[in-house]
Formats: structure tokens, C-alpha cells, sequence
């Protein structure tokens, strides 16, 4: 039960109420199945792995910032309660995977949940497109270099942005090949080659260029590790002259100069960094001074929540990063011993244990690694670190790392006196790493 209310309330907060529920979601249905899903969920709290991984503690953390960015940021109290509410029913996606998903069978599943998201508004923004209706909720109107007028699909909520929408689709790329099986051609075609196809059509419709940058990333570390590095960087920039000859950016340029408009937004946020560095401008507030986002995940974060709230997103994304790693690296995984783990569970918990092997366990790594390298790339060009997608994959990934220890096939956690360490020594890498962006960039102009 817990479980088919997590995934209708993964769908709501992808396709809003009013696309699913039409006159219906006045009644704010969306608020009673968020309530409902917390009832059902409560007697699944006792022996959860939330306890036990530190992003429990990085989302309580981000809370803490959204309410302190609020209060001392926005010098209004009362800003703090439409924050959370906007907060909260996207980390609630973490908690929910962690709780009800704790099998391959249902990770299969948030996938296929995830594909029919994507199809679903491609679907729309395709019929919409063909109608030649250009006030579409599904589509965005938008000139190209040459200023000839595109047409971009796009989702509702969200995803009601192109580059948005482009990002979803990078990240359930690769996790479709969960369905993938060795020496079986015509499953393989039916049910991973031609949703593949299907949603990188959907890419194309996007017209996004850090949608494109972040398939070709991917193209790159999954072709890094059968052929080489060298290799897999050439097959990328042959990637990248067929997607360009293809147009699939709807003739809007990758350049320096087409971007500086971006960096100029890039330089203004670090500047009100520097003039509230602590709890920042406030929660969402960034709009408000500088007339638009920053295009930056990082920069993006750390404005309106601070210093104090990078840390703590970094405390999100360092765990996760570190087992999605360790589950697709095949010398951290080993074969175990799940027989042995099975007889100490009780018996209602023995039967939900699946046979998972250690190359089960290093492909269900590798297709996460794989689909965070595609969030955190486009996320370089785009404000969204808060957004529903990241706390699914951060959820999907410590059920894959729980499966493996379970079963002894991975070394446990690190000490959580390690983990705050090394998320500060991120934390600051990566406003390093902008800063010195920043710099170039600038040198470069």
C-alpha cells in the first residue's frame, strides 16, 4: 500500500494535480495523499536504513537553512512556512524511496514511473507541436540565434521548463537499461532500445543545450570504462558534431559569447555570496535581486541558503556519490553471502530478500552513476537543487548500497565523523571550482 501511494505522489509532483486529477485537484487531493502516504508509512519507520544513512541528517539540515533563510535572510518569519511547503514535498521523495522501495522489482518500477512521466508530456508537447498550437502549456516559444522562433517541450510544475524537463529525461536515460538481459535481442529492443530512442526524441524536442552537454558526459563515462578514456573522449566530440549538424539545439549556440549572459548572472550571485555568506537571501528569493535565476546549482544554493545550506546539500550529494561509486566498482562489491544473511531476518522480512548477485548489484551502480553524472552536469547550467529528481536518485541509490550490505558484499558506511568531514572539504571544493570558472570565464571575455 505504501508503496503504490509513494509512486501516485511521485507522479503528482511530476505532473501536477491538475493534469491528473483535472477539476478535481481543487480539493487539494494532492495534500491528503501526502497525508496518507505518512499514516501508511509510519509502522515502516522501525529498523529503516533513513536511520542509518546521513542524508537523513543532510534533509533535516536543509531544512534548518530554508527556515534560518527565511527568518535572518528575507527578514521575514512568516516566509518560512511557504518555503518548507515548497521544500519538503520533494526531500520527502528520499524518504519514501528508502522506505518502500527495498527491492529490484520495485526499483524497476520507479523507473517505469519515471518513463511514463517523460512520455507523457513528450507525448503532449508532440501533439500540441503538430497542432501548431504555441500557447500549449507543453510548449515554450523561444528564439534561436538566428532569431527564428523554436518551439520547446516542456512538463508542468517542476519541469514546466525546457532545460528542466531535458535534465528528467538525461537522468532515466540510462536507468532504463535496468530491464536490459544478456542474449535476449528481441526484450532487449522492446523494452530498453525503443524507450531509449523514444526519450532521447524527447531531448531533441527539449532544445536544450545542457540537456545535450549532459548525454554526452554520460556517453563519456560509460564508454570510459570498456574502452578508455582517450577513446571515449573522441567518441563525445564526435557526439557532439552529430548533434550539432542535427540542430538538436533548435540553432541556438554552445559557445563563450552565447553563454555570458549566464556568467554575467554567475558573477552577480557570487557577489551576494560574499555580502550574505551564512543563511543567504532566502529560499527561492534569488529571482527578486537579480531579476532572474543564476543557471548554477551551486551558486544557486548557496545564495539563497548559505554557506550553511551548501553544506548541508553537499551532505546530501557526498554519501550518495560515494555508494553509488562503491556499488558499480567491482573491487569494493564481492560475491557474499546472502544465505546466511536471509536466516537473521524474520521470516515476513525474508521473503521480501531478493537474489541479487554482485553483477546485479554492479549494473544497478553503474546505470546510477551513470544518471547522477547526467543531474549534476545539466544542474551546472541550471538552478535546481532542490528539485524531486535529486532525492529520488539519492534514494534509489542508498536502497541498491543497503541491498548490498545486507548481504555483505560492501564494507559499512563511513563513520559519520568521516562524512561531515569530507563534506565540508566539498562543500568548499566547489565554490572553488566556480570561482575559478568565474575567473576563466572572464579572462576569456
Amino acid at each position: 500500500m505504501g508503496f503504490v501511494l509513494s509512486l501516485l505522489y511521485f507522479v503528482i509532483c511530476y505532473l501536477t494535480p491538475q493534469a491528473i486529477f483535472g477539476p478535481l485537484a481543487a480539493y487539494r487531493i494532492e495534500l491528503i495523499l501526502a497525508l496518507l502516504v505518512s499514516v501508511v508509512s509510519l509502522p515502516a519507520l522501525s529498523g529503516s536504513l533513513i536511520w542509518k544513512t546521513p542524508q537523513s541528517l543532510a534533509l533535516i539540515g536543509l531544512m534548518f537553512s530554508v527556515f534560518l533563510s527565511a527568518v535572518f535572510g528575507m527578514h521575514w518569519a512568516g516566509g518560512s512556512v511557504p518555503a518548507l511547503l515548497t521544500f519538503i514535498p520533494n526531500a520527502f521523495a528520499y524518504f519514501l524511496v528508502c522506505l518502500h522501495c527495498n527491492t529490484k522489482k520495485r526499483l524497476k518500477i520507479i523507473v517505469l514511473m519515471a518513463v511514463f512521466v517523460c512520455l507523457f508530456v513528450m507525448v503532449h508537447g508532440y501533439y500540441d507541436l503538430r497542432l501548431g498550437l504555441p500557447e500549449s502549456n507543453y510548449l515554450m516559444a523561444q528564439k534561436n540565434t538566428a532569431g527564428e522562433w523554436i518551439y520547446r517541450v516542456r512538463g508542468l510544475g517542476g519541469i514546466n521548463d525546457p532545460n528542466d524537463f531535458a535534465q528528467l529525461i538525461a537522468c532515466v536515460t540510462p536507468l532504463v537499461f535496468i530491464f536490459w538481459r544478456k542474449k535476449q535481442p528481441l526484450r532487449n529492443t522492446a523494452c530498453v532500445l525503443v524507450p531509449v530512442c523514444a526519450l532521447l526524441y524527447g531531448e531533441f524536442l527539449t532544445h536544450s543545450r545542457g540537456g545535450m552537454l549532459a548525454f554526452l558526459a554520460m556517453a563519456i563515462v560509460a564508454a570510459r570504462r570498456r574502452v578508455g578514456t582517450l577513446p571515449a573522449l573522441l567518441l563525445a566530440v564526435v557526439l557532439f558534431v552529430a548533434a550539432s549538424a542535427l540542430h538538436v539545439t533548435g540553432g541556438r549556440d554552445i559557445s563563450a559569447d552565447a553563454g555570458e549572459d549566464r556568467t554575467d548572472l554567475w558573477s552577480e550571485s557570487m557577489q551576494l555570496i560574499k555580502s550574505h555568506p551564512l543563511v543567504g537571501i532566502g529560499f527561492g528569493n534569488l529571482p527578486d535581486y537579480l531579476g532572474h535565476t543564476a543557471h548554477n546549482t551551486v551558486l544557486v544554493c548557496t545564495a539563497e541558503l548559505g554557506l550553511i545550506g551548501l553544506y548541508f546539500w553537499s551532505l546530501f550529494l557526498f554519501p550518495t556519490l560515494r555508494s553509488a561509486l562503491t556499488a558499480a566498482s567491482p573491487t569494493q562489491v564481492s560475491d557474499g553471502d546472502p544465505v546466511a544473511r536471509v536466516k537473521e531476518l524474520l521470516p515476513f522480512q525474508a521473503r521480501k530478500i531478493e537474489h541479487i548477485d554482485k553483477a546485479d548489484i554492479n549494473h544497478l551502480g553503474r546505470l546510477l552513476v551513470l544518471s547522477l553524472t547526467g543531474f549534476l552536469v545539466a544542474g551546472w547550467f541550471l538552478s535546481r537543487a532542490f528539485v524531486i529528481t535529486f532525492f529520488l536518485l539519492g534514494g534509489m541509490v542508498e536502497v541498491v548500497f543497503q541491498m548490498a550490505l545486507q548481504r555483505g558484499m560492501v564494507a559499512p558506511r563511513l563513520p559519520m565523523a568521516r562524512v561531515l568531514r569530507y563534506t565540508g572539504v566539498l562543500a568548499f571544493s566547489l565554490l572553488v571550482l566556480m570561482y575559478t570558472v568565474l575567473r576563466v570565464l572572464n579572462l576569456v571575455h
